[in-house]
């Protein structure tokens, strides 16, 4: 296992502050995340980003090696971002926190390009983490009293996220994101050849249902699409590239094997087993940054009761891709960001 020392960079109080200034004067530039220019002066601004973290993070990327490190060390001004709101619908945008979102994308532009996804959180690109009242139960970055059970993100979507981000602005509760490594050799060689067949029946995570949005009627065949993907016989492998070391693609809670394949279900159930008992917790506070290799490391958040009053945790997300092509017959233009 990686020492902490591997998975964690902190900038400086001085540096935070550089860091925090140029945020502010980018957030009055431009008119929100979506914004075109922005996007595209991204690898331009993040030049001024500190080196060391620049290098740590291209190591993690380049070295393909751990599932997840840590950015720490940012400021959050709590009073100007305002309390945790109830909903991410209908708030202003860009709203006070819009600074930290451009870091998101500052950092997100190191490993590739951000993109989010038509059918989650009203086609927003930075999305929303924090508890929703009525939404205890489900398995949503918007839940809070279950388990939100380890996963892959989006790993029913071929062209999920390579890396993921998740920004902390406020956590008064230390409730703990949960990671969990996979270690191959732990696992029975019968197990891992059957994990590598496309044996195992995946759907979308609620996340991406009409019911959990707005849509639009632009956005009609696009949740069309996943509510037959709810239905579709989709078979894919769990494991798959290098077999001394392969990827992951799981969530267990959207996942089944067909009657009959027994094996199939031996092989879900002892690598559920085997990340279950290798999870971590890690805390993030105000000002951390986490990434994700989504194909390294699955992910989940630890139970929690939500307050509802200003304060619960809040985090912020982005998707980002190495590979922008293999998505491009979905996008419309070269340079859309959802798909």
């Amino acid at each position: 296992m990686a020492s902490a020392t591997d998975r964690l960079s902190a900038v400086s109080p001085d540096v935070a502050q550089e860091i925090e200034e140029l945020t502010l004067r980018l957030a009055k530039r431009y008119d929100g995340p979506e914004d075109e220019e922005l996007l595209r002066e991204l690898p331009v601004v993040a030049a001024e980003l500190p080196a060391a973290q620049r290098r740590f993070l291209r190591g993690f990327a380049l070295d393909d090696a751990l599932g997840y490190c840590v950015v720490g060390g940012h400021t959050i001004d709590q009073t100007r971002i305002g309390p945790t709101p109830r909903h991410w619908r209908g708030r202003p945008r860009p709203g006070p926190e819009l600074a930290e979102e451009i870091l998101l994308l500052l950092y997100a532009c190191l490993l590739g390009e951000p993109f989010a996804w038509k059918t989650q959180q009203d086609g927003r690109l930075v999305h929303d983490v924090f508890p929703i009242k009525g939404y205890e139960t489900e398995q949503l970055g918007v839940g809070s009293t279950d388990l939100l059970t380890l996963h892959t993100e989006d790993a029913f979507h071929p062209w999920r996220a390579d890396f993921l981000l998740l920004g902390c602005l406020r956590n008064p509760r230390r409730v703990a994101t949960t990671v969990a490594e996979l270690d191959v050799r732990l696992l029975d060689p019968a197990h891992v050849r059957t994990l590598f067949q496309p044996r195992f029946l995946i759907r979308p995570d609620d996340s991406h249902l009409a019911e959990h949005n707005a849509p639009s009627d632009a956005y009609r065949e696009q949740f069309a699409e996943i509510a037959e993907m709810k239905r579709d016989d989709n078979r894919v492998a769990v494991l798959w590239g290098d077999p001394a070391s392969p990827y992951l693609r799981i969530d267990p809670y959207f996942m089944e094997v067909p009657d009959g394949d027994d094996e199939a279900a031996a092989a879900l159930a002892a690598v559920g087993g085997l990340l279950e008992g290798r999870t971590e917790d890690v805390v993030l506070r105000p000002g951390d940054v986490l990434f994700i290799n989504n194909h390294r490391l699955a992910h989940g958040r630890r139970p929690f009761i939500a307050s509802y009053d200003g304060t619960d945790r809040w985090l912020k997300r982005v998707s980002v891709t190495t590979d922008f092509r293999k998505s491009r017959e979905r996008r419309g233009t070269a340079t859309a960001r959802f798909i």
